[in-house]
Formats: structure tokens, C-alpha cells, sequence
């Protein structure tokens, strides 16, 4: 016969046997080599080979008895034959098996002219042809046969014009989107892979390396798709619409029953976009990373990245053996963020994106936006999703309606979690953290970073997981359980901060797309000099949203009531730390780095308007004008007010600790140090910080720090704690120091617990300076004098600010209603009975509340136990007087009896 014309009719047939041919998507006997126009969908790049069946036959056979029009969109009625990979082949044994082409022989004998099968068939050309009078299919013999749905129409009443079908296309991938799916350089894999429709029908394209088969099931349809190669399968079915359907992907061993990753439309809105774009996404964590969720009636984890210099993004994890490449992401638009809804892959599951970097090369980086990761030295993410139900609604409550830190009780202890009591979990440490802080009568605890990051001995000032509760203790929801715990105790829970740095770990934030991203793009200002660290461009408004809403995910997420902000100097100045060469002014030649000036602002700003009663505090060492200042209120050198609530009085605790560690022969040349906090102490809200950085590295622990034989060294450490208490500030002490702990802290084993066990001779003496800090805690809590008016000068007097001779320092504290507290600290190591000192003259007798010396903490017992009152004698300016016991290297507070 003569071969057929690249229409795919035969010239020497009759016009109607033309219009019958037309039906017939290729003839059998089409030579491999020869290009046809309307070739169906059995090309060599594509389509799927297709054999009719048993069900197929009598599907044809329905129509020709007058069954009703069935159309695609009907795929119940449509009979196709469902083959499962590797399992329910048919494999031809004989050499020379026939394809079958279903013709319209069947509906020729009804006198209808109109087609209603179309099959692919042609495979070689030494393939025998079927006449179109065949009335039966007889079964496929080719290896690799697939099955293919049936498209089935119903004949009209009546001859009518046959209109020439559809040209078909091939399903395949083309070579260009096949290289840069290869490649993991495609920034728009769902554009390729998933169902589109086509010319024809729906092209279906997957791409899943080393699957044996992929099979497309939409209702009881279920086609075999055609092995492209390197992992792509592809098919053409003659469907009208795109239809839900899942995939069966065949391995060596198993079947997987999936949805299709790329039958999906974004997870991601319009608005968390433009939000992201414009850096203004105050709860980014809940647009980044991996979020497990229900899209499109389908559960799944919705996998997002910002990473703007990618070429191409890839998910890798548990769930797919960390193979990436059959999970491609999708670039959305200019943002830089990359998206991937995958279908049946929930909590627990690890995972990591794969980056193309613009140089061709491939990286494999932890979720910056993780929150939850695994237990360090590993460094995957975890895709997790909160179960916690808070019990702390009361605590919430009462939190937002207080007063203000500095104008409320603010003791704090402060608490390394992992050294604390080292082994214990969240969890367990919830059993006992809680009660033994309130027993202590803090009313808050200051917790060391718990953000992960992957050196223990950074004490968790090198973060790598800014989203993730360390792991080496426990779950995220888990460290909530602590939070809830504390704040059911009545115990506010304060977190450092550190969005001053991050490592430079390969696998975490460094040059993340291949380029500088979070840090700085100038070296100069990227490389932190002291650390060996990056420093995070505040000027790039990701990155800052990146931060901002870290400190936000932290108060909201966590109920976190305040953020202590490490290393807010080295912020802020573009010197810091820096030689001259080594640094470039600002826009007007000053040092002040603007764009982190910004950035504190704009954290400041946003965390208090949106958590209410929270509190930031910052670590800053420097004289920095309006660290504690509203941010609207402009200073005399042209800044606003950094905004935070808080700042911790480094000038204090160098002078205050200096001072101490002069032997008290010498202290009267020292006298200025403990008294010169009193100038500046109104230009800032201010803390008063015995923090870990003064107990570790050569500094010795607290009472170490003290001069003298083992009793002097307690009874200078218990002065200088009521001392403390009393100055003008909040408080916070670091573990361990609350009970003279003689060696310096290590974050191995933690504090040594063992002083206070009874068995131990010397167990009396670290109880006492426990006793007397859990009794400074509750006279403080009970007296407004120490702490309501902290920033307001009214509520200070000196007494005596220059005994230096006498190592005397004795001050007036007033509450708002004017009532006074007298201290007086005699940090010379004599009895000093009947000192006399000024006193107002409208109180008319005085009780002692708290003296050091007293012996219940290991003391001599040098007290005022009878209620004193003042003589009409003047003294120090005042109109009348007080004498006064003074104890050894003792603080005294003196109340209104």
C-alpha cells in the first residue's frame, strides 16, 4: 500500500473512508524515520505506547448498542485498562505480536461516520497493520505497552460533517526545560512538570529518577506514562480539562501512591509576598520555611526560602531519601522566595534546601527559618508544627495591664539551661527550675541563648537556628512547656538575643545563595573582628525583617515576656573594634553605623506595639545617648531613642566590682568608684548585671572575687549584695553566685550543687548567703522604695557619699508615696557602734528590715535589734540623726518602724 501523506490519510481511499481514517491517531505501519504531522502521541521523545483492552472493546461496544455519550470528564465510564508498573504488565513473548489500533469499523456498521476511538499504536515499522473492519482488539504484545484512557464519545441521531481533529503534540519535556530540571537551575518547574493542557488533550510530565514507572490514576482512569529517560515520563491524554488525578510511581521494590508536587498552585499569598518584598512581615515564620498544612483538600508541608542569587532551589530530606531532584521549587516573581508544596510529607520529617549558586555549584544549607532542628553536631531542620496548649492566660494577662519594668520589681536570675543542672531536659527542668527560683523570690530568670547553634561552648552566642529552641534539651514545644511552667509560678521568662553575629558554618547563614546575603557585602563591615564572625547587614530590608521578626516570633510564639540584646555596641558603632583604615564613616562622617540604628529602632518599635508588657534590654557597654529613650524623642546629637526598655549598667558592675577587690586598707582611694554610678545613673533605665561574663574565664567567681580570709570573703559578698539591691536599678545574678560557689562557672558541669548539700562541713556557710539573697528578694518585693521610682532622681538621696575614711556609704530610697528605705554599708571590717548619721526628721523611729551580718547567714551577729530613733541633733545637712550599730563589712536597711 501506499505510505500515507503527512496528514496521515491515503490518497487512493474514497472522501468517506478518509473521514474515517482521520480517526485513527497513526497508522500501523508509519515508518519510525518519516516525519508525520499528526502523529499521535507515540513519539519517540514522549508519548506513552497504548494497547485497548478487554474493557476498551466492550466500551466500544456499549456506544455502537446506543449507549449515552460518554465524555472525558466522565472517567467512570471510560474503561481503560490500568496497568500497574512492574506488576501487571503484559509482556509479549512472540516475535512478531500485533499492535491494535480500535478503528471505526464497530461504529461504520451503525452508519455513523463520526470517530470515537483514538489510540496511538505505531511502535516499528515491521509492526503487521489492522485493518479499520477489525470489530475485536485482540491483546497487546509489545514489552513495554501502556495503558492510556479512552477518550469516548457517543454517536449523534445523524451523519453530520466531520471536523478534522486537534493536531497532537508531544507530551515530552523539551530539552532545554529537561537540562535546567537536570541541571537544578529551572525557575519554573511547575510550568513544566504537572498536567497542562495541550493541543490534543492534557500533556501529563513527571520527573522522578530511578522510578521503573509512573502511572496517572484520575477516577477510574489509569494511564501508563512513557519513559523519556533520566527519570522523565510523559503521556498525552485526550481529556478537555485538566482533572484531579494522583500518581502510582513504581520503584525497584514498591509503589508509591502520591499526589503530584506540581499539580499545585503557590501556598504563598499575594500579600505575605508583597509584605516580604517591601521587608514589613512581622510574622515571617509563618510565610518561610517548612510549614506542615492542608492546601487544596490536600495535607502536606509547604517548603519556602528566600534565597535571591539562586539559580535554582531543590528540597532534599527523609522523605525523599535526600534526593532533591525531583523537587524542584518555583521561583515567585522578584521577592527571591522559592516555594514547594509537597503532598503527603508532614512533622518529623528532616530536611535541607539544596542551592545552585550563580557559579553552577551546588550547596546544601539548613532552613534559616527552621523551627525545630536536630541535636547538634547534626544540622538538618525539622519540619514541626506546634501542639502546646498555654496555660498561662492569667500571667498574660497581668503582664500586659502592670507597670512598666523600670517602674515594677525586676530581680533576675540568670540561667545557662543547659549547665544549670546538666542532663535535664525542658521538661524536667520545669519540675524543679520554677520551684526553686520562687523560692529564691526572683521575679524573673534571664536565660542564655537558646536559639540553636552548633558550638556548646558558645554558651549560645553563635547561632545558626534563630527560629529553633536548641534541640540538646528538648522539642520547641517542650521548651513552651518550661515557659508555661515558669509563668505559672509567677515567674517572668527573659531570652538573650544575639542579632549582633552568626557563625560562618557552610551549611548555615554564610554567603547562603553563593553571594552575601545576610551579611554585609562589603568585607569591611561584614567581618566582626573580635569573633571571627559575620555581622548581619541591617541596611538590606530582608534581612532586617529576618531579625525583627525573629525578635517578635520569640515574644508571641513563645511568650517570652523580654529580650536581652547581646552585643549592642558592637551594633552600633562602625569602629568597633577596628583600626583606623579598617572602617568607612557614614554618609556624615560620623562612626555611628545608621543602618543598625534603624534596625533596634524599628525592633523596639514593632515588638512593643505588638506583645504587650514585654520588655527589651540592651547589653550596651558604651555611653551611647537614648539607649532607653522612645525612639520618636530626638537627642541632642540628632538620633532618636534606640527604644529599648532596659539597659544593663556595665560602668556599675566594672567600678562596683573593682572597688571590692580592693583589700578595705585601700578602698578609701577607691571610694569614687562606688559612688560615681550616682552621676550618670539617671540618663538610662538601668540594671545592675552580675552576669556570667564576670564569673568565667581567669575573673573568678563572685565571692572569690573578695578580699580576705574565707569569712571575710562571705561577709564582703553579702554587703555588697544589699548593697546592690539598694542602688538605684534592677538586679540580676548569675547561678551559682547565690550561694558563694567558690569556682568559676563552666558551662561542662554547671554549678556546683554539692556546697549545699548538708553532708559537706562548709554546707552552713553557702546556705547563709543563699538565705540572705532569698530574703533580700523578699524585702525588696515588699518595699516600693527600691524599686518603684528606679529612674527618677526624686526617689535617691545621699546621706553620706563621702565617709571614705570610714569605707560609709549611706543613702535614702523613697517609694511614690515618699515613704523611705535608709541603707548603709560599712565595707571596712571593724564594728563601728553608735555612728551617727543625718536622717529626715519626719520619721519618728526606725526598724532595721535586713542586716548581713546577722547570723542565720553567717554572720557575727552585730545588729539593731531595738527600734531607733532619731535626735534632734543635725548631721550631714539634716535636722536630725540617727546612731547607728554598723556591722563588720555589712549592709544595713533601716524602715520606718
Amino acid at each position: 500500500m501506499t505510505p500515507p501523506n503527512p496528514s496521515g490519510s491515503d490518497p487512493k481511499k474514497t472522501a468517506k473512508k478518509k473521514a474515517a481514517e482521520k480517526a485513527v491517531t497513526k497508522k500501523a505501519s508509519a515508518k519510525k524515520a518519516e516525519p508525520v504531522a499528526r502523529k499521535a502521541p507515540a513519539k519517540k521523545a514522549g508519548a506513552g505506547k497504548t494497547t485497548v483492552g478487554t474493557a476498551a472493546a466492550e466500551t466500544v461496544r456499549a456506544v455502537k448498542a446506543g449507549a449515552e455519550k460518554v465524555g472525558t470528564e466522565a472517567a467512570g465510564a471510560v474503561k481503560a485498562v490500568a496497568k500497574k508498573a512492574g506488576a501487571e504488565k503484559t509482556v509479549a513473548k512472540k516475535a512478531g505480536a500485533e499492535k491494535v489500533v480500535a478503528k471505526k469499523a464497530l461504529v461504520k456498521e451503525a452508519g455513523v461516520d463520526k470517530p470515537v476511538v483514538r489510540k496511538a499504536a505505531a511502535k516499528k515499522a515491521a509492526a503487521k497493520k489492522v485493518t479499520a473492519k477489525k470489530t475485536a482488539a485482540p491483546k497487546a504484545t509489545a514489552e513495554n505497552a501502556v495503558a492510556q484512557p479512552v477518550a469516548v464519545e457517543a454517536a449523534p441521531a445523524a451523519p453530520a460533517p466531520v471536523q478534522p481533529p486537534e493536531t497532537p503534540v508531544s507530551p515530552a519535556v523539551d530539552a532545554a526545560d529537561r537540562d535546567r530540571l537536570l541541571s537544578a537551575t529551572h525557575h519554573n518547574p511547575h510550568g513544566v512538570l504537572g498536567a497542562h493542557p495541550v493541543p490534543g488533550g492534557v500533556a501529563f510530565r513527571v520527573f522522578r529518577p530511578y522510578a521503573l514507572g509512573v502511572t496517572v490514576v484520575t477516577g477510574d482512569v489509569r494511564a501508563e506514562l512513557q519513559d523519556d529517560g533520566d527519570g522523565f515520563f510523559s503521556g498525552l491524554l485526550p481529556l478537555r480539562e485538566i482533572p484531579t488525578y494522583r500518581l502510582l510511581v513504581a520503584y525497584q521494590e514498591t509503589v508509591q501512591d502520591t499526589e503530584d508536587a506540581y499539580a499545585f498552585l503557590p501556598a504563598l499569598g499575594d500579600l505575605d509576598l508583597h509584605l516580604i518584598g517591601e521587608g514589613r512581615h512581622e510574622q515571617l515564620w509563618t510565610a518561610l520555611g517548612a510549614q506542615p498544612m492542608t492546601h487544596q483538600g490536600v495535607t502536606g508541608t509547604r517548603f519556602t526560602v528566600w534565597a535571591p542569587n539562586a539559580r535554582g532551589v531543590r528540597v532534599a530530606g527523609t522523605f525523599n531519601f535526600w534526593d532533591p531532584s525531583a523537587f524542584a521549587m518555583r521561583s515567585l516573581g522578584s521577592t527571591g522566595v522559592w516555594e514547594l508544596f509537597v503532598p503527603g510529607v508532614g512533622e518529623g520529617e528532616l530536611y535541607k534546601f539544596e542551592i545552585t549558586r550563580p557559579d553552577g555549584s551546588k550547596t546544601l544549607r539548613a532552613d534559616p527559618l527552621a523551627r525545630r532542628t536536630e541535636v547538634p553536631p547534626h544540622t538538618s531542620s525539622i519540619i514541626h508544627a506546634s501542639h502546646h496548649e498555654w496555660q498561662d492566660g492569667e500571667w498574660l494577662a497581668r503582664r500586659a495591664e502592670g507597670a512598666p519594668a523600670h517602674e515594677a520589681p525586676f530581680s533576675v536570675y540568670e540561667i545557662h539551661l543547659p549547665s544549670w543542672r546538666p542532663g535535664l531536659t525542658y521538661r524536667q527542668l520545669a519540675e524543679q527550675l520554677p520551684a526553686y527560683v520562687k523560692d529564691l523570690g526572683f521575679t524573673h530568670v534571664e536565660l542564655m541563648p537558646v536559639a540553636e547553634h552548633p558550638f556548646g561552648g558558645s554558651w549560645g552566642y553563635q547561632v545558626t537556628g534563630f527560629y529553633a529552641p536548641t534541640a540538646r534539651l528538648g522539642t520547641p514545644d517542650d521548651f513552651k512547656y518550661l515557659v508555661d511552667a515558669l509563668h505559672q509560678a509567677g515567674i517572668g521568662v527573659l531570652m538573650d538575643w544575639v542579632p549582633a553575629h552568626f557563625p560562618r558554618d557552610d551549611w548555615a547563614l554564610a554567603e547562603f545563595d553563593g553571594r552575601t546575603l545576610y551579611e554585609h557585602e562589603d568585607p569591611l563591615r561584614a567581618a566582626h573582628p573580635d569573633w571571627g564572625t559575620l555581622e548581619f547587614d541591617y541596611g538590606r530590608r530582608e534581612v532586617r525583617n529576618f531579625l525583627v521578626a525573629n525578635a517578635v516570633y520569640w515574644c508571641e510564639e513563645f511568650h517570652i515576656d523580654g529580650l536581652r540584646v547581646d552585643a549592642v555596641a558592637s551594633m552600633l558603632y562602625l569602629d568597633y573594634s577596628r583600626e583606623p583604615g579598617q572602617w568607612i564613616p557614614n554618609v556624615h562622617g560620623g562612626r555611628e553605623n545608621l543602618d543598625a540604628v534603624d534596625f533596634l529602632q524599628e525592633m523596639n518599635a514593632t515588638v512593643y506595639r505588638r506583645v504587650p508588657g514585654v520588655v527589651t534590654i540592651a547589653e550596651e557597654s558604651t555611653a551611647w545617648d537614648g539607649v532607653t529613650r522612645a525612639t520618636h524623642h530626638m537627642g541632642p546629637g540628632g538620633f532618636g531613642g534606640l527604644g529599648f526598655g532596659l539597659k544593663w549598667n556595665m560602668g556599675w558592675m566594672h567600678d562596683s566590682l573593682d572597688y571590692m577587690a580592693h583589700e578595705p586598707v585601700h578602698r578609701k582611694y577607691h571610694h569614687h568608684e562606688m559612688t560615681f554610678s550616682m552621676v550618670y545613673a539617671y540618663s538610662e533605665n538601668y540594671v545592675l548585671p552580675i552576669s556570667h561574663d564576670e564569673v568565667v574565664h581567669g575573673k573568678r567567681s563572685l565571692v572569690s572575687k573578695m578580699p580576705g580570709d574565707w569569712w571575710q570573703q562571705r561577709a564582703n559578698l553579702r554587703a555588697y549584695l544589699a548593697f546592690m539591691w539598694a542602688h538605684p536599678g534592677k538586679q540580676l545574678l548569675f547561678m551559682g553566685q547565690e550561694f558563694a560557689q567558690g569556682a568559676e562557672w563552666s558551662e561542662a558541669h554547671g554549678p556546683d550543687w554539692w556546697l549545699l548539700d548538708p553532708a559537706y562541713g562548709a554546707e552552713a556557710d553557702h546556705r547563709g548567703v543563699r538565705d540572705l539573697v532569698r530574703d533580700l528578694n523578699v524585702v525588696y518585693r515588699h518595699t516600693p522604695a527600691l524599686w518603684e521610682r528606679d529612674t527618677d532622681p526624686s526617689g535617691f538621696q545621699w546621706i553620706v557619699g563621702d565617709a571614705a575614711e570610714d569605707n560609709v556609704f549611706a543613702f535614702l530610697r523613697y517609694d511614690a508615696e515618699g515613704v523611705p528605705l535608709l541603707s548603709v554599708s560599712n565595707l571596712a571590717p571593724v564594728v563601728r557602734p553608735g555612728y551617727r548619721l543625718g536622717a529626715p526628721d519626719d520619721v519618728p523611729a526606725w526598724l532595721e528590715s535586713l542586716n548581713t551580718d546577722a547570723a542565720r547567714y553567717g554572720g557575727g551577729d552585730v545588729t539593731n535589734p531595738e527600734i531607733v530613733k532619731p535626735d534632734p541633733q543635725s548631721w550631714h545637712g539634716r535636722p536630725a540623726s540617727l546612731q547607728v550599730t554598723l556591722p563588720p563589712l555589712a549592709t544595713v536597711w533601716l524602715r520606718p518602724a
